[in-house]
């Protein structure tokens, strides 16, 4: 048992034996003379003697725990969220690793988001505490002896769904043998994989940019084309479960204060990425709160055409609450913004930025921001990226060949991972 004191009091008591004396002689006297003054009062002894409490238990601090994870995270989606909200559940501190661009091509092929951008996407998670850019694939002894090493990492986490190295492997071999391995949930109902299959299978209409001011009138010709839009969805369709539990263990919890400066921005957010993130960013910079409105799946289909949106509204939602900079998300939020949203929320700026998708069906005839304009609230912002959705989805569309021959290899082992699956306690 530790304990701590102050060795001031201990070098005067060694060296100032009168003094002590003398101290312990007059509070002796002035007790008995207590006995003869009726009325009156006088100091105590233990009020006179140093305080023996300095001599007491020192407070232990509990030692903080310091856990990995990492992953390509590319095409981040609400999964990658959960997950990394899961791994420092079993923490104090969480380390991310981000794999380089080489490890993801000589492991899986082409990455669609470059090595900055998922960086940005990692690094805006509300949950993450520090990030490792250009982690390897595996988990090699070297690196983990580096990870215990110099990151004082106590455990290494990863998901129950196998990771595979080309050989066969596992990828987490030597954390497990090491006993310094621990396992989460798997996010049910999304995956990059599935997400890249959604944008494959709208290529055709987000590659010639269609729109519903590209479609012949309101006739049979027009319907046929929506309809046929609809089917290239059927296969991709999201399996997403939402719960409110699950948005709870999303949320901050809290509103703003009385006297806060709410910042109010909206948007589709559809695939979540870097250029949301800062955007984001910025507008938070601009206030105490930063209230964000996420579209209906039925907006943007008016909006943008009925290829769009590529990910639902609670999995957009999830994603844009999973940001750091965010406080609170307006879950299917109109595509004006009204007087009475203003009043309601105590909304002092709306924002939005300087890059977006095109709304093309709707032209000129309405201004979302007439009434912020009107009242003197509205602020444009610089985009810090020139990245949209549409941009994103591009990308694999140009490299079509590949994704598709790497997707049919990944759905084959998701199929086989969810026709083994058992139940795993705790998410």
């Amino acid at each position: 048992m530790d304990f701590e004191s102050n060795s001031w009091i201990g070098e005067r008591l060694c060296y100032y034996p009168r003094l002590v004396g003398g101290v312990m002689l007059t509070a002796a006297l002035l007790g008995v003379s207590t006995s003869y003054l009726a009325g009156s009062s006088a100091p105590t002894l233990p009020h006179l003697l140093p305080n023996l409490s300095i001599f007491r238990k020192k407070k232990r601090g509990k030692k903080r725990i310091r856990v990995y994870m990492d992953g390509c995270f590319d095409l981040m989606h609400y999964g990658h969220a959960n997950a990394i909200r899961q791994a420092k559940e079993l923490g104090d501190e969480l380390v991310v690793g981000v794999v380089s661009d080489e490890e993801i091509v000589a492991n899986k092929g082409p990455p669609v988001l470059c090595m900055e951008e998922r960086l940005a996407l990692v690094s805006g998670l509300k949950w993450v505490d520090e990030v490792i850019a250009d982690a390897p694939y595996a988990i090699t002894e070297d690196f983990m002896n580096r990870l215990f090493t110099e990151h004082k990492i106590d455990y290494i986490i990863h998901g129950d769904d196998p990771c595979l190295l080309p050989d066969g492997t596992d990828a987490y071999a030597l954390a497990k043998q090491a006993g310094r391995y621990k396992q989460i949930k798997r996010t049910e109902g999304v995956s990059s994989t599935d997400i890249v299959g959604r944008i494959l299978s709208s290529a055709k209409c987000i590659s010639q940019d269609c729109s519903n001011s590209s479609l012949p009138g309101k006739d049979d010709n027009m319907n046929h084309l929506h309809a046929e839009e609809k089917m290239l969805k059927i296969d991709h369709i999201s399996s997403f479960l939402p719960t409110s539990r699950r948005i709870v263990q999303f949320s901050n919890g809290k509103g703003p204060g009385p006297n806060a400066r709410v910042v109010y921005i909206d948007g589709a957010f559809d695939i979540f990425h870097a250029g949301h993130v800062e955007i984001l960013k910025s507008a938070r910079q601009l206030g105490d709160f930063l209230l964000v409105g996420v579209y209906t799946d039925e907006t943007i289909s008016e909006l943008r055409g009925n290829q769009y949106p590529l990910m639902n509204l609670h999995e957009r939602s999830l994603s844009v609450l999973a940001c750091r900079y965010v406080d609170e998300v307006i879950i299917g939020a109109p595509w004006e913004v009204t007087q009475d949203m203003v009043t309601t929320f105590n909304i002092s700026v709306v924002v939005h930025g300087t890059v977006s998708e095109r709304n093309s069906s709707t032209g000129e005839k309405h201004d979302p921001y007439a009434v912020p304009k009107r009242m003197g609230i509205f602020r444009v912002i610089e985009s810090p990226k020139d990245i949209t959705t549409t941009s994103v989805a591009r990308r694999i569309i140009a490299n079509h060949e590949i994704y598709v021959k790497r997707n049919t290899k990944k759905e084959a082992s998701e199929k086989k991972y969810y026709a083994e699956k058992q139940y795993v306690s705790g998410d």
